[in-house]
């Protein structure tokens, strides 16, 4: 089954569709206890949401008439793997007043474009420099 045959009826995946939730070690949920962590057979990565649950979740949310929440889901998709400090980083250059111009946000947009492949965050950032740039949200606002 590929993301795009998920339905409302498959959500939680957790409960409804185990077979469908794997770590990013290919560990199934049924394999994800107490006894394995105990073990050692069960890292922290394997606790970590994955690129693949986002994108099932996006494709129940937009089965379920919600297009927004998928989306956001697909671009959280493109996030997994990006450094925390650089998600960080563009997040306060998207806040009103912090970037100094269009050109900081593109930047950002193609920093994540060419070295991490988040092509719709991407596509939303640069969508954001537009606004930003249309509403006067770059000069200094404090």
């Amino acid at each position: 089954m590929t993301d795009k045959h998920l339905t409302t009826t498959d959500y939680p995946l957790a409960e409804k569709r185990p077979d469908l939730v794997r770590t990013r070690s290919g560990k199934m949920l049924e394999h994800l206890t107490l006894e394995a962590l105990e073990a050692g057979a069960v890292a922290l990565e394997d606790l970590r949401i994955t690129p693949e649950a986002l994108r099932q979740q996006a494709a129940i949310a937009r089965a379920a008439g919600r297009p927004t929440l998928g989306r956001n889901f697909g671009r959280a998709a493109e996030l997994v793997d990006v450094p925390q400090d650089v998600i960080l980083g563009i997040y306060e250059l998207l806040r009103p007043g912090r970037a100094k111009g269009k050109a900081d946000l593109l930047d950002a947009a193609h920093l994540l474009r060419r070295t991490y492949k988040a092509e719709q965050m991407a596509s939303f950032i640069e969508e954001a420099a537009e606004v930003y740039e249309r509403r006067g949200l770059f000069s200094k606002r404090f």
